[in-house]
């Protein structure tokens, strides 16, 4: 029998991705979204799979709810989290309950009910600024926002678990995931939704740092690889395309896809505080490779055409957004 999984976050971008992936490889998906009123699943209502999922709700702050989510699994993918830096300018207590608070749930309810792996997804912005490139898993940690400051929080909480009480836990990476379902307050689905508004000068913040862009798929396959790894666990994995861009040249590859001549107009609202951008990533994979054998299939561009494909078979979710800056 297929192994039965538990996904946090399952109604968001990456999480949506990831659920549908499991089911297509045949496990036994639980799906874990956020109570609300309108017993609304995010992007898994769009999914042609949804009747195989078994969807419970509850909220990842509520340990009662997690222990039962978790209640009868073998493993969890846990990408539950408040992802937004702006937002966490603004309400860094709720990224603290959420991101830290959250995971500790996750953490004690697995201990509790004897899950065999708990697969936890970290992220880049975790290494601030780039020291060095590539950026291996032993780059310093540096909180340059407070979003970052509670995933690396997460982080080494996950893994005092592995090493205080042996629960088998792994800390997948991703880099700066990108492609179908993602929210336009990301800067890839900002320059597209501009673009197919028909705007020719988009609205954008700081063009000049540079960002390692990992199609979702890519990141999917890589999730789902290296958490399953048996040499992975009690590690932390970064996964990313190993390819370094900049926001600027993201403009000038979507404008050579749509056939558009492209300028930008800087908005002061969307540039981060000076010492909280982080100005470099890229990312150092081979460890992804050499643990799980694990390697991106997508090339950006490749990515970028599928990206602006989606988006422009789904404008009409998206119009009345574009070029509207929304922390």
């Amino acid at each position: 029998m297929p192994k039965r999984v538990l996904v946090t976050g399952a109604a968001g971008f990456i999480g949506s991705h990831l659920t549908e992936e499991l089911v297509c490889e045949g496990y036994a998906v639980r799906a874990f979204v956020r109570y609300n009123a309108r017993n609304d699943w995010g992007w898994l209502e769009t999914l042609p799979c949804l009747k195989e999922i078994e969807v419970c709700a509850g909220d990842i702050r509520d340990y009662d709810s997690v222990r039962a989510a978790l209640r009868g699994v073998d493993v969890v993918f846990h990408l539950a989290a408040l992802i937004g830096i702006p937002y966490s300018y603004e309400t860094p207590l709720a990224y603290i309950r959420t991101n830290v608070e959250g995971t500790y749930n996750i953490l004690q309810a697995a201990r509790e009910e004897g899950v065999q792996r708990v697969v936890h997804t970290s992220t880049s912005e975790v290494y601030g600024t780039a020291r060095y490139v590539p950026i291996d898993e032993e780059h310093p940690l540096q909180a340059q926002s407070p979003y970052a400051a509670t995933k690396i929080a997460a982080d080494q909480l996950a893994l005092s678990f592995f090493r205080s009480f042996g629960l088998p836990v792994v800390v997948v990476r991703p880099f700066n995931t990108y492609g179908p379902r993602q929210s336009t307050r990301a800067i890839i689905p900002t320059i597209i939704t501009q673009v197919l508004a028909g705007m020719r000068c988009l609205r954008l913040g700081n063009l000049q740092p540079t960002r390692d862009f990992s199609y979702v798929r890519d990141t999917v396959s890589g999730i789902i690889a290296v958490g399953l790894a048996e040499r992975a666990v009690g590690l932390t994995v970064n996964v990313g395309s190993g390819r370094e861009v900049a926001v600027g040249e993201v403009v000038e590859m979507v404008g050579s896809i749509t056939g558009t001549t492209l300028s930008v107009v800087p908005e002061e609202t969307r540039v981060r505080p000076v010492q909280s951008e982080v100005q470099r990533l890229i990312c150092d994979n081979r460890r992804a490779h050499e643990i799980a054998g694990w390697k991106p299939v997508y090339s950006l561009e490749a990515g970028l055409r599928e990206t602006v494909a989606w988006f422009a078979q789904n404008r009409h979710m998206f119009q009345h957004k574009a070029g509207r800056y929304m922390v």
